[in-house]
């Protein structure tokens, strides 16, 4: 059995899911539009490098779901998992996860993208573990500022370290798609990088990960 991690946005889902996530809660509560605007100078320092991803994420989601009861989020999470998984997702990345799933591996989800849906996806696709972003909550009403550290780069290769320690004598097997998954990529006994650009296959190629085009 081998230790199998996924990365989620562009390696199992067509595009980023926060922001469909989002977008997709704002067409369904319409009114909560205006509230963008406190997103605004996070948007502005993103652009101007003061801002890093993990404190744009809190901005927009605090900006968007600040506010909304655990009720009002797991059902529109409910609702959204099941519109990416009918038709965001790559076929071929199904097929991947369901051969390691036959084979008894334990499979991990891996991604910079937060808890309030990422587990959901995780116990749809029958993986065994989810490693993300944490959101902070107070009580029952969703805060959207990061109770962790942003899951990205140097970040989730810490956690991919963590979690290997918990199984040594395995197998390391991770897939991602993106510059920023070559940290942990990189200590894995088989890397997959998955739908990347030419230049980015290309370091892929000279880090010995295997290059897949999933549809």
């Amino acid at each position: 059995m081998a230790l199998v991690v996924f990365d989620l946005d562009g390696t199992i889902s067509r595009h980023d899911t926060l922001l469909a996530y989002l977008t997709g809660f704002l067409r369904d509560n319409w009114t909560r539009w205006p509230r963008m605007l406190r997103s605004a100078p996070a948007l502005l320092g993103f652009v101007t490098g003061i801002v890093d991803r993990g404190q744009l994420k809190a901005a927009l989601m605090r900006a968007v779901l600040g506010g909304c009861t655990r009720e009002v989020i797991d059902a529109w999470t409910a609702s959204y998992v099941t519109q990416l998984l009918d038709r965001g997702v790559f076929a071929d990345a199904l097929t991947a996860i369901a051969t390691h799933r036959d084979r008894a591996d334990t499979l991990v989800l891996m991604s910079a993208s937060p808890d309030l849906y990422v587990p959901e996806i995780a116990r749809r696709l029958g993986f065994t573990e989810t490693i993300c972003t944490g959101v902070r909550w107070h009580g029952e009403h969703l805060d959207g500022g990061l109770s962790t550290a942003n899951c990205q780069g140097p970040e989730k290769a810490r956690r991919f370290i963590e979690l290997c320690s918990r199984r040594p004598q395995d197998l390391t097997v991770a897939y991602g798609n993106s510059a920023s998954d070559f940290d942990h990529l990189k200590l894995a006994g088989e890397a997959w990088l998955v739908n990347a650009s030419s230049e980015l296959r290309r370091a892929g190629e000279r880090a010995n990960f295997h290059c897949v085009t999933w549809r």
